[in-house]
């Protein structure tokens, strides 16, 4: 069977949709989404956004400190990130159809503020977003790198790289940065290096780790974590060789339970080996997995929990209990028909103080504000608490409002 010119120029250099890429021109609609809804009078904080880190690899390589490990990204350039930064299966630009993919490469930005922060920019005024936390996209399965001084090394100097080329430059722009939780004891250096750089709002663990959350060689991570006042954000991640998903043949299926089962995992042993006790002071926020598996692990805990009291001395209250104190982003939200299952969610995860938008962007599986605005059953405060103002108690954010909003 033969493949149509149109099939094979999907993302090629030859599709007219790319060679003519421009974000604020893609996200025409949000912007009219934003307008219409009046988004100009309250504050929007998005609290999962990312960008393509590696197509400023040499920039970031500049900033790490071994010389071996440096040289031998920059001998090969974006193309050697393979060697430094695992990479994922799968699909995830729908075989060039979401152009996004490939058209960031190639939009035109004037040569100053970074090339991130305009990209940035264009995305957040089109979507009617004053702040946004920034994360990574391919780092987050750098924790499965079989050596961990790799992760250390490139965690490092993209925070390095993060703190001082886009974070110092753009003050609508904040970050939860890159900590390498497989390595205790660099895990708290690089807390006390970052901790009070401008833009910094907290710490993020990401995806799969090689050592469970309760280990006790993580005790002192979250003791510095406290001691600064700054929270810990739980950033899933599918990973196709883990040994359970492994047994799926298809993307859609990984990608539908890798997220929610890597922070279910995670959540599990923080709260049943009593890690809300041991440190009541540390904030968490759950990210990227979707918010239909809240309800189901707080009752099969609880459930648990109910029986085998023993297992789980350290609790003074149900699992569900700590569950509702805890943060969460919206994103994906599973917007289906059962409306009324989304409502029952909602009220079990308090919500309206507990959820915080985020959009994913530029992941093909967004979320645009309206996904938050337009639900039914929420109120107009219930709206402007998850849209920004939950972010902005979290994050102890000073909010700064976009110009659009600012010359509204």
């Amino acid at each position: 069977m033969s493949l149509t010119s149109n099939t094979m120029n999907f993302g090629s250099d030859s599709d007219p949709a790319i060679k003519e890429f421009n974000t604020t021109k893609l996200l025409k609609n949000a912007r009219k989404q934003a307008e219409d809804r009046n988004y100009k009078d309250f504050f929007i904080c998005d609290v999962d956004s990312h960008h393509y880190e590696t197509e400023a690899l040499p920039e970031i390589l500049q900033y790490m400190d071994d010389p071996v490990m440096r040289h031998l990204g920059l001998s090969a350039g974006n193309v050697g990130r393979a060697g430094l930064i695992p990479q994922a299966i799968g699909s995830q630009d729908m075989a060039g159809r979401v152009t996004r993919y490939a058209g960031r490469n190639k939009e035109i930005v004037p040569e100053k503020p970074h090339r991130d922060i305009t990209l940035a920019r264009r995305w957040m005024d089109a979507m009617g977003v004053d702040m946004a936390c920034l994360f990574p996209t391919p780092m987050l399965l750098l924790a499965t790198h079989p050596q961990v001084e790799v992760e250390v090394a490139m965690a490092r100097a993209y925070n390095r790289w993060l703190c001082e080329r886009i974070l110092e430059e753009d003050k609508r722009i904040v970050s939860m940065v890159y900590l390498p939780m497989n390595e205790p004891h660099e895990a708290e250096k690089i807390i006390d290096e970052f901790a009070e750089r401008k833009g910094v709002v907290g710490f993020l663990s990401t995806g799969y780790l090689k050592r469970p959350v309760h280990d006790n060689a993580n005790m002192r991570i979250y003791a510095k974590l406290e001691e600064h006042g700054m929270p810990l954000g739980f950033h899933a991640a599918y990973h196709w060789a883990d040994t359970s998903l492994a047994q799926l043949n298809k993307f859609i299926s990984v990608h539908a339970l890798g997220f929610s089962f890597c922070n279910i995992i995670h959540m599990t042993n923080w709260v049943l080996n009593g890690m809300p006790e041991r440190f009541p002071k540390l904030n968490t926020m759950w990210i990227e997995s979707g918010l239909a598996w809240i309800p189901f692990l707080m009752q099969r805990l609880d459930n648990e929990y109910m029986m085998r009291t023993s297992d789980a001395p350290l609790l003074k209250k149900k699992p569900s209990d700590y569950m509702r104190e805890m943060f969460y982003s919206s994103q994906p939200i599973e917007l289906v028909d059962n409306k009324e299952a989304l409502e029952v969610t909602f009220k079990m995860m308090n919500a309206e103080t507990q959820l915080l938008y985020s959009s994913d962007y530029p992941h093909w599986d967004m979320d645009l504000p309206s996904t938050i605005y337009d639900i039914p059953f929420l109120d107009e405060a219930a709206k402007r608490n998850i849209l920004g103002g939950n972010a902005q108690k979290l994050f102890n954010l000073d909010p700064i409002m976009s110009e659009w909003k600012q010359n509204a």
